[in-house]
């Protein structure tokens, strides 16, 4: 049965982190500052609820910048985009505002630098991925993009002392650690970026559901199928050794999910509004909520600063 006084608590940190506070401000400053449509090249997080809501206010979201049309206003997403997108986009002359996330663009920076001083490129990452996708792009040089550590073992370089990495800024510290000590075992010279230029809204994130597992029966993690960081959420819990979902909303929500389940966990990445989660608690309710609560966790401060195109 379904226990009718059902204790819920929300982990902290959750939700939106300070990148993608800034990527949805920008979208809804160009909207406010420039006549519509206004085009968004991507998904500018990875939360179908934002992206429509943006549309509903007159966003146009595209795949390829041949969907945009010439001399448009176009927002790059907070995924970050290759060089040649950037070129591509002043021939077309299309008037560019830019939501990368600036973690993103220090990535690209670093590994630029690497590139330039001659070394060989690693990108721990997803490949496919927005994000990496846009950070291989960033590079002239060929890239190597691997995700886990049997790939790091097997990897082929041309000389091993000119062997450099950065990292996907949705992985963590603890999901990138294995690939790191096959690559440093193999490549004891290799170059890579300091622990504290990991983005640190995703490894917080993953702190904070480490210590939630510890007092509930079940997880749930609100967020997309395609969000990079909501995915590894559900891992964490997993591997943690509690019954972990993921869901977009309410409609992924089964009943039997929380037969004598009466401590219940949520939380969500890093592009999920808060709203979202709401809604998953009203949807509980028809159980019988006995208390709420928020986790003791870290209060984050962390702001980014809006391009000075839309200021003022």
């Amino acid at each position: 049965m379904i226990n009718n006084n059902m204790d819920i608590t929300l982990a902290q940190p959750r939700g939106f982190c300070a990148g993608v506070v800034r990527a949805i401000e920008i979208v809804e400053r160009t909207l406010n500052k420039f006549p519509h449509p206004i085009y968004v090249l991507h998904e500018i997080v990875h939360n179908r609820y934002v992206v429509d809501d943006l549309k509903t206010r007159g966003a146009v979201f595209v795949e390829t910048l041949e969907d945009v049309p010439t001399g448009a206003v176009c927002v790059f997403s907070a995924h970050g985009v290759a060089t040649t997108v950037v070129k591509n986009a002043k021939q077309r002359q299309l008037q560019i505002i830019d939501a990368t996330c600036p973690l993103v663009t220090k990535v690209h920076n670093q590994a630029q630098r690497y590139a330039e001083d001659g070394y060989e490129i690693i990108i721990i990452g997803h490949a496919g991925h927005p994000e990496v996708e846009g950070t291989r792009g960033c590079i002239n040089e060929p890239v190597h993009v691997l995700s886990t550590s049997e790939e790091a073992s097997k990897l082929q370089v041309k000389t091993t002392d000119y062997v450099a990495y950065v990292t996907q800024t949705t992985l963590s510290t603890d999901d990138t650690k294995d690939v790191i000590d096959t690559l440093t075992a193999r490549f004891p010279n290799i170059k890579g970026p300091a622990l504290n230029d990991i983005c640190y809204a995703t490894q917080s994130r993953q702190n904070a559901v480490r210590r939630l597992a510890k007092d509930i029966d079940i997880l749930l993690v609100v967020g997309a199928n395609n969000s990079s960081n909501s995915n590894r959420l559900q891992e964490v819990g997993k591997h943690s050794g509690v019954i972990s979902y993921l869901i977009e909303d309410t409609n992924d929500l089964k009943t039997e999910w929380f037969i004598n389940k009466q401590l219940v966990g949520i939380t969500a990445g890093a592009s999920t509004p808060e709203i979202l989660i709401e809604q998953v608690l009203q949807w509980l309710q028809q159980f019988g909520i006995a208390t709420v609560k928020t986790m003791p966790g870290e209060i984050e401060t962390t702001t980014f600063r809006i391009p000075s195109i839309l200021q003022g």
